[in-house]
Formats: C-alpha cells, structure tokens, sequence
C-alpha cells in the first residue's frame, strides 16, 4: 500500500470564467521528493496554493496524512506539516536570520523571549541538514542562497515535514544549486517530503523520485524519473516537440553599438551599486550579464536606458553620448528594451493587447492623426505581431492582465523586437516564462542577432546566458569581474566568478573591470 503523506483527487478551481483547474491530481509520499512542472497557466502553482491553503478548491478531495480535509487555510496547513517557501522571500532585512525564523513562534521564558533557547533548536536544524547559516546575521548581510536556508529553517522550525518549494533554484548559482540539493537530499533522508516546482528540467530529474505533468489545468502523468527523460517531460507540458538549445551561429561582428567607459551609478544598497563597469557590444553579437541576482544588474541596464542617473562615466550609443539623456531620447538613438519586470516597466496591465503594442508608435502616423487615434491601422498592425509571435488568446481587445506570464513577456518581445533598433537590451526575457515561451523568446534573440543587431542579454538563467552568447560578461558585487567567450564558458568557471571567485588561468579581456 503507498504511504501517501499527501492525495489531491478531482481538484476544480475557476477564476471567475478563468477555468485555472479542471482535473487536478497529485500525490505525495513519506521520503520523497515529487517534482510538479507544466506550463505557466498549467495548474501547478494553483494546486499547491490549494494545499496550503491560500485558495479554497471548488470541488475535489485533499487527504493530508490519512486524514480528509474538508477547508484548509494556511494555518490549517502548518499544524498538519505543511511549509510552503514561496520564490519571493518572506524575511524582514533588519531582523537577524534568528529573529525571522523565530518571528510568531517565539519560545518563552516568563515574560521574555528565550532566545538560548531558540539558538539551540536553530542549530539542529543547521547541524542536522548542514544548511550552513549563522543566526547572528542580518537579513541584508546573507546572501540569496542563505536566505533560501533561512526560509527553508523556518518552516521545519514551525514543524514542517512536508515542505512545498516555488521555482527554489530560479535565483541561485550552480554552485549554490548543488549545495541545496545536498540539502534537499538530506531533508529526504529524514523522511521530510518535498514538493518541487520548476521550470528546470534538468534540475527536475537530478532531484526528483517521481514527476507530475500538468497542461493546461488538467493533470497529464506522473511519471518516475528512472522512466523518462527532459525531452519525454517537456513534450507532455506543451504537447509538442520543444528544443531550447539553440545552435548558435558564428557571430559576424560589425561595428561597436554600445560603448560604457568607466560607469558609476547608485543602487538600493551598496552590494547593488555600480562602481566603474566598462563593456562595448557589437552589431551582430550577443553579449550575456551573468550573475547572482541583486549584484549590480538591475542598476547597470538602468543606467544605459536612462532609468537611473549616472554618477560619473559615459554611456555611447551608435557614437552618441546619451549619458544621462531621457529614455525617450535615448529609444530615439537606437534603443529597444525588454525590461526585467513586465509588470511596472513593460506593460500597463490595465489597457488591452493591442494597446501595449502600439504603445511606442502611438505619436506615429498612421496610427494617430494629430489629436486623433486611428484604431484600425493599431489592430492591423498588433495583429500581425500577435500572429508572428503567437500570443494567445489572438485577440487584439484582450485585457493584458487576463493573459499568462509567457503570453505577457510575448507582448513585450513583439513590440521592443519590431521597433528594429541597433541595440537590443534583454533584461531576464524569459523569467517566469514556460516552457514553449522560452523556446520562442531564444530564437527570436538568435534571429535578430543574425540581422545585425547588437544584444545585451542579463539573465538569471545561467543556461540561457550559456547557449545564446558570444561574449559572457559576470557582474559580482556591482563589477564585471570577468568576460569569457563562448568558446571558454561552461557553468563551472562562469559560476566561479558568480560568486566573486577567481579563475585559475584567467582567460578574460583586459580591462573588463575597473575599480
């Protein structure tokens, strides 16, 4: 008989007309770790939302450990033993990694928090599971693989045996990635159970006992990894054939595009400020930004596009200084610009598929006329980039904001992409995209550097960075430390510099970091 720690059966749940779940079936053991994949939109994040009680399912049944559940609200969920680690962090930056782990369970001695006490309990976990934190820290002075820890602390300190993980290795290095599978590995051994969602399908079936497929809000199979393989899983989430490693082509580099000499500009924090990065990209090639999250890249491509103000330095486009000019100028230039958040730099959510299209030509003729809008040349026009790039629903009046993530980034793509500027900045193109997206948003890159645009490509997907660069740039603690070409780079020595490392027989370009 199985020893099913969880059973969800039948699961339906409806938005509103958005039917997210139609067929929703999941299974966990005592001792396993069970990888759930599918799909933006597929089902999956809604499932475990379900689990932990987030959301309420409209009919289906949820054993948890033998026992039915009629309601589950999160509270429910952790008094049966159940955490959940959501992608975004849960932790407050000024408290101590102790203070956040212990915060609402605090122990108690009389009237005063027993803080030996929760030092002592913190340290089985970290000793037991070799997590590897120190309790002392503050939030801001750990890095994103630690705070991981702490997170993962944090809900077996709350009692937690079975654990529900989001997209846990999006933000991590490959270095810090082996580390957390050592530690998920040892959670297993403890008989935990693990939940396991990603995009990753290599990581999925280096880490999981069995696999569940969902598309489209119905479950398709679970199968055991010993069974199947990356290209078997990905043709079950999208129902075709997908090859995400694109053959790139040799590079036919043309004249400099982009020129940064010597760029400073401020950050939120100072392991984000940029203190004398110097980079040129060419016409026909595609220069990748490796790097942890928070070390500088965010602040970098700001500065380039006009976002953020530079302190001191020069930003040169197609032989313009365009240092510190608005981004209106500096689009005018020769720049397009596929920001890292959609959501408050790309899109306005609010307004309808053809309307974020449109939104750069909007002063163009013929789409306006003085005062005036002319609404079908916008749908003629969006409409013929909707079927390009194959955004669904194929509606131009759509709401954007009913729209998956995947069909949400494609908007962005179609648009910064048609606007055929000389420069084309790509900030995290496929985050949180699926699978069938990230296939496509990697070819449209490969394709426009074929046409001779210069690409600057920032990704946390350290494998995207790997198979579409010429030239991969590693930023650490707001430098570039390192630019390897594509010839050179492989995770390891790319995932070395990540996290401020040095190599051993230093193969990067003079003068690709400045302090």
């Amino acid at each position: 008989m199985d020893d099913f720690v969880v059973e969800m059966k039948n699961i339906v749940k409806n938005f509103g007309q958005v039917h997210a779940i139609k067929n929703g079936q999941f299974s966990l053991r005592k001792g396993e770790i069970h990888s759930l994949v599918g799909e933006n939109g597929a089902g999956k994040s809604t499932m475990m939302n379900i689990l932990y009680g987030i959301y309420q399912r409209d009919s289906g049944s949820i054993a948890i450990k033998g026992k039915q559940m009629e309601k589950i609200v999160p509270k429910t969920a952790i008094e049966n033993g159940i955490g959940m680690v959501h992608q975004d962090f849960m932790l407050i930056n000024d408290l101590s990694v102790l203070e956040n782990i212990i915060l609402g369970w605090e122990p108690r001695k009389h009237l005063e928090i027993d803080f030996a006490k929760a030092e002592k309990d913190i340290r089985y976990y970290i000793d037991n599971y070799n997590m590897e934190i120190q309790p002392e820290k503050r939030i801001n002075q750990i890095s994103v693989g630690e705070a991981q820890r702490v997170e993962i602390i944090k809900t077996l300190y709350r009692g937690a045996d079975i654990l529900i993980l989001d997209e846990p290795t999006a933000i991590l290095t490959p270095q810090e990635c082996e580390k957390f599978f050592e530690i998920l590995n040892n959670l297993k051994k403890d008989g935990k159970s693990v939940i396991f969602i990603s995009h990753k399908l290599n990581e999925v079936m280096e880490i999981s006992d069995r696999i569940t497929v969902m598309r489209q809000g119905q479950y398709v199979a679970t199968v055991n990894r010993a069974d199947t393989n990356t290209k078997e899983l990905a043709k079950m989430m999208v129902g075709r054939e997908v090859f995400l490693n694109i053959e790139r082509k040799k590079a036919n580099v043309g004249k400099t595009v982009l020129s940064v000499d010597n760029l400073w500009t401020s950050g939120e924090k100072e392991l984000s400020k940029i203190r004398g990065i110097s980079l040129d990209v060419h016409a026909g090639e595609i220069v990748g930004i490796a790097g942890v999250d928070g070390n500088g890249q965010t602040e970098f491509i700001e500065a380039i596009t006009g976002l953020r103000k530079v302190e001191r330095g020069k930003v040169m486009l197609n032989g313009k200084d365009v240092t510190n000019l608005s981004p209106k100028k500096i689009r005018e230039t020769g720049l397009a610009h596929i920001p890292e958040d959609r959501n408050s730099r790309g899109l306005n959510r609010q307004m309808n598929i053809m309307e974020n299209i449109v939104a750069v030509k909007l002063n163009q003729k013929p789409y306006t006329n003085g005062a005036k809008i002319n609404v079908k040349p916008i749908r003629d026009f969006s409409e013929k980039l909707i079927h390009k790039f194959d955004i669904r629903p194929d509606i131009p009046e759509m709401c954007t904001k009913t729209l998956s993530g995947g069909n949400a980034q494609k908007i962005v793509v179609a648009r910064e992409v048609d606007a055929d500027k000389d420069l084309l900045i790509a900030a995290q193109p496929s985050r949180g995209v699926d699978i069938g997206a990230i296939e496509s948003i990697r070819n449209v890159l490969n394709e426009e550097k074929q046409k001779g645009k210069a690409i600057l490509l920032v990704s946390a997907d350290l494998q995207e960075v790997l198979s579409l660069s010429d030239r991969i740039a590693v930023m650490y603690d707001g430098k570039i430390v390192g630019i390897i070409s594509a010839k050179d780079a492989n995770e390891n020595n790319v995932g070395v510099l990540m996290m401020g490392g040095t190599l051993q027989h230093d193969k990067t370009d003079e003068g690709s970091a400045a302090s």
